[in-house]
């Protein structure tokens, strides 16, 4: 049931972004001139440079997850590491309702490491990145409001900001006082009444997955998974920047780096399979912050000529993304560390602890690791 309803609201959020952004026949013959206006000699350094920034992207963000497994006595060497993460990614953007999440703890598994504690350690990614982004947008909001900013942003700003304190100050009431916060967890839930049986299992998983918060007392991995993390999103929002200055739009640095986190933002909603539609419309809707309200365009309505070069941008942006981490993540599969049976596995036993005594397969053929090389706690 519970899938059914995020599939039924991963379909909704396609349907209404694609009736906001999808463009009209003369939009169309506008978007493809904004494309054929594209010349290589001109658009091929900040091409080149996008490439490069999404090297430092994607060499961060598979990295510096080592600083959240290390306290659980996880060590993963740094080729299998961003092979797993690669395939994880790769399953975020392919599966809905980010489903995906689950991909990475499971390829885990196999290498000793609990599926719950390792999925705790993606809940602790996702709550300090979004309090990471939050920061950026509200202090990007902040330089720029005024009597003629839309009415929306600065509520925007605070409400991100406070979903992910108060993410952030539940993880830490986890990490002090699990057993109590596993139950109100699962008592809001109203599980309880529903099936009781299933609440105490879910209950015991929690349990399980808040061992995955271990970082947060671990004061040097903590601090370094923000400086990787830091760079990661700096390097992000300026890949927006050169990409957008590519299509000739005047996108300052604070405006790339503003529209990355407003898009960061967007997609932590209930998300589009592989984000299409949301995407472009959340790109829109940061670039008009600085680029004008003739970014934005109303379904029917006549669009000016900057909104099909926005709209020509926010295109190019997710398709090089998706076509990167698809690419990213099929090397990962074709690699000695991971293979399409482990993403198979990884699937299914993301929802089953493996049990207690059961010895463990040993790592794929041609890994750099020795079997003892990560110490399952």
């Amino acid at each position: 049931m519970r899938l059914a309803i995020n599939l039924l609201l991963s379909l909704g959020m396609l349907a209404l972004c694609m009736w906001l952004v999808w463009p009209d026949a003369a939009d169309r013959v506008q978007l493809a001139e904004a494309f054929r206006r594209l010349e290589w000699s001109a658009f091929a350094p900040y091409l080149f440079g996008f490439i490069g920034l999404q090297l430092v992207v994607h060499a961060c963000r598979s990295l510096r997850w080592h600083h959240l497994l290390a306290p659980l006595g996880v060590k993963v060497p740094a080729g299998p590491l961003v092979a797993i993460s690669s395939v994880g990614f790769m399953a975020i953007l392919a599966l809905p309702v980010r489903l995906g999440e689950l991909v990475r703890p499971g390829l885990l598994r196999r290498r000793g490491a609990s599926v719950s504690a390792a999925l705790g350690t993606v809940a602790v990614e996702r709550i300090l990145d979004g309090l990471m982004i939050s920061l950026f947008v509200f202090g990007a909001f902040v330089s720029i409001r005024g009597p003629n900013a839309p009415g929306w942003m600065m509520p925007t700003a605070y409400l991100a900001l406070g979903v992910f304190t108060a993410a952030l100050v539940v993880l830490v009431f986890a990490m002090r006082r699990p057993e109590p916060t596993a139950r109100v967890c699962v008592d809001l839930s109203l599980l309880r009444l529903v099936a009781p049986r299933r609440a105490d299992q879910v209950q015991e998983k929690l349990l399980k997955m808040f061992r995955g918060f271990s970082v947060i007392r671990d004061g040097r991995n903590l601090a370094a998974f923000c400086v990787w993390s830091l760079v990661y999103w700096t390097a992000n929002g300026l890949g927006v920047w050169a990409l957008a200055r590519g299509f000739g739009l005047p996108l300052s640095v604070m405006g790339g780096l503003a529209t990355m986190g407003l898009v960061a933002v967007g997609i932590s909603l209930p998300n589009s399979p592989g984000l299409v539609g949301q995407f472009q419309w959340f790109t829109l809707l940061g670039l008009s912050l600085y680029l004008g309200p003739g970014v934005m365009c109303d379904p029917g309505a006549a669009c000016s000529t900057l909104h099909v070069q926005a709209l020509a941008f926010a295109i190019a942006s997710h398709l090089l993304q998706v076509v990167w981490y698809m690419g990213m993540g099929a090397l990962g599969l074709v690699s000695p560390w991971v293979s399409i049976e482990d993403l198979r596995l990884a699937r299914k036993s993301a929802t089953a602890e493996e049990p207690a005594g059961e010895k463990l397969a040993p790592p794929a053929a041609g890994g750099d690791d020795p079997p003892d090389a990560v110490a399952p706690r």
